[in-house]
């Protein structure tokens, strides 16, 4: 068994983040960082368009309350206002921190950091680094922890919390170079594990984003809140699925229909191709089903609409949008100067997640807070983003959050001892639980069982869902948690034996998307990402609150929690 003082599992932004302000703080606290792939490979550097905030450089007329009521308007005002404030009022500061540790945004000519617009947002505030910014963010503050002397365990799989008596103690680690189990004991256990876009077959999102914290969390006992809202970025480069970032639309870029025109205006007229995601997927998916979709042979009623960016010219896309360039040639052949890009909507982020009050702590139910377990960024719910998350609000949220749970790690674990822990039995359970899936004799791959539960999580609870389809998809995604008992794995070795790793995300899987389909059915209603066709108005009166839901094998509870309402009271939502 080994120790350190506190155990953070991510090494994505909110990760990085947080140790970095632990040990700002508090030098001599012990923080180790584990992570399934090294920390520059998390998801958080695929992150392109840009981080939101009232810096007021392009638009002297911006503020965070301004800020504050497009974040709650773009939540369908299921976001608690109590936490949007932070993020607000918080964002002008953290974007120059990020500066001074060398974060190298884009400029304006007088050297101030470049704004764009970005969607569901009234003012010009998404500060950017070309359309690198995740990359860019994250590579300073990896390199900030190696000056600080943080602990990185990179490669090493986490396959279970260990929570008791209501503390989290620790964590168990599998390294995946060599096979080798241990014990992580720690005073504080922070998850910043990301989202789980894997548990559906087309997504944004890279192979490791399967929900593993959520699973982690959801199997402890304890609930994962508003689960049932899945954000699908509205421009997902047809037919690999990967994203073309929302700052091309932000810089200029048309989205057209097969008849050439461009149909937000029948969606969104004041915000147009700007409009806020859920807004902008639902327009791009009534006009495929409406036959105004487009073929690759370019003609009508196909499966995608087109991303036009022919009228800004070479050099404004090659400086402001190069990377999304390169992956529209690279992936698909097409040259964005002089072609339209093919898109349609791909699964992108989770608003929900591990619930949390604001200083990280995890809620253990409505009314109480775990010990010695906290969380942040996307595999967390505060609840910043309520039924939809606006672009450029996901980075904010991982180092807002990141930074402010720290501090509250930082706090938590001065006059705290290590907690009493029976290693051995933690142990001796996860050598079995893997000895029994390399022994396991059965007849399916783990990509097929894999594929056909991706594809019922798309076919049963897509961009529109209604009672039937989610029903017989909570049916389906029982009869494929039965076949689970029937994988096997080829490679029976300890080195470097990656079938393991997908036999366990693919309980990860398993157990995400059955909470999210259960979820998204008791929720009669339709808010942000959650678009009922069977219950198409919003329900304040009856769905004002968030989802908590616990599993079991046998069942998953639902609950419900009520949402922070301060500053603004809800209204329509029109764009």
């Amino acid at each position: 068994m080994r120790e350190h003082d506190v155990v953070i599992v991510g090494g994505g932004l909110a990760g990085c983040r947080a140790a970095l302000e632990i040990k700002r703080l508090n030098p001599s606290i012990d923080v180790a960082v584990v992570a399934k792939t090294h920390p520059i490979r998390s998801h958080s550097v695929a992150a392109q368009g840009g981080i939101a905030a009232a810096l007021q450089n392009v638009d002297p007329d911006d503020t965070p309350e301004s800020h504050a009521y497009d974040t709650v308007k773009g939540s369908d005002f299921l976001a608690d206002q109590d936490a949007v404030a932070i993020l607000t009022n918080e964002a002008p500061d953290v974007i120059i921190d990020l500066e001074h540790i060398g974060v190298l945004f884009s400029r304006l000519e007088d050297g101030r950091i470049a704004q764009r617009a970005f969607g569901g947002h009234t003012h010009n505030r998404a500060c950017y680094a070309a359309d690198k910014t995740g990359h860019a963010i994250l590579h300073e503050l990896v390199s900030n922890l190696r000056r600080y002397g943080v602990k990185l365990y990179d490669e090493w799989y986490v396959p279970r919390l260990i929570y008791e008596d209501n503390i989290a103690k620790g964590v168990v680690i599998y390294h995946i170079a060599t096979g080798q189990l241990d014990i992580l004991r720690a005073k504080a256990v922070m998850f910043a594990t990301g989202g789980y876009g894997r548990v559906y077959n087309t997504t944004s999102n890279d192979y490791a984003s399967t929900g593993d914290g959520l699973a982690m969390t959801a199997l402890a006992g304890l609930p994962l809140e508003d689960m049932e809202f899945v954000q699908f970025h509205p421009t997902g480069l047809y037919p690999v699925g990967v994203l073309i970032s929302e700052a091309v639309r932000g810089e200029g870029a048309y989205l057209i229909n097969s008849e050439g025109r461009r149909f937000m205006e029948d969606y969104a007229p004041s915000r147009m191709e700007l409009a806020p995601r859920d807004i902008t997927s639902r327009a791009i998916t009534l006009e495929i089903r409406a036959g105004r979709g487009v073929h690759p042979d370019g003609s009508a009623g196909g499966p995608f609409v087109y991303l036009d960016l022919r009228h800004m010219g070479r050099e404004k896309i090659m400086s402001r949008v190069p990377f999304c360039w390169e992956e529209a040639h690279r992936l698909v052949g097409i040259d964005a100067v002089n072609e339209p890009m093919p898109v349609r909507p791909t699964v992108h982020y989770c608003m929900g997640g591990i619930p949390v009050n604001t200083d990280g702590r995890v809620r253990a139910s409505a009314e109480s807070l775990t010990e010695g377990f906290f969380a942040a960024g996307e595999c967390s719910c505060v609840s910043v983003h309520g039924a939809n998350r606006l672009g450029s609000n996901s980075l904010l949220e991982c180092v807002v959050y990141g930074r402010r749970v720290g501090r509250s790690i930082a706090r938590y674990v001065e006059k705290r001892e290590f907690p009493d822990l029976d290693a051995s039995v933690y142990l001796n359970q996860a050598k079995e639980q893997i000895e029994n899936l390399v022994k396991q004799e059965g007849t399916l791959r783990i990509a097929k069982l894999r594929q056909e539960f991706q594809d019922c999580m798309t076919d049963h609870c897509g961009v529109f869902r209604n009672e039937t389809t989610m029903r017989e998809g909570i049916d389906r995604i029982g009869e494929l948690k039965q076949k689970y008992s029937q994988i096997y794995l080829d490679d029976k070795g300890g080195c470097w034996n990656t079938e393991i790793i997908e036999a366990l995300e693919l309980q990860s899987l398993m157990v995400v998307g059955e909470i999210i389909l259960t979820s998204a059915l008791n929720r009669q209603e339709s808010r942000g990402a959650h678009s009922r066709e069977d219950f198409p108005q919003r329900d304040d009166v009856n769905f004002l609150k968030h989802t908590l839901a616990y599993y079991s094998p046998a069942a998953i509870d639902i609950t419900y929690m009520p949402v922070v309402i301060q500053d603004f009271q809800p209204v329509e939502r029109k764009y």
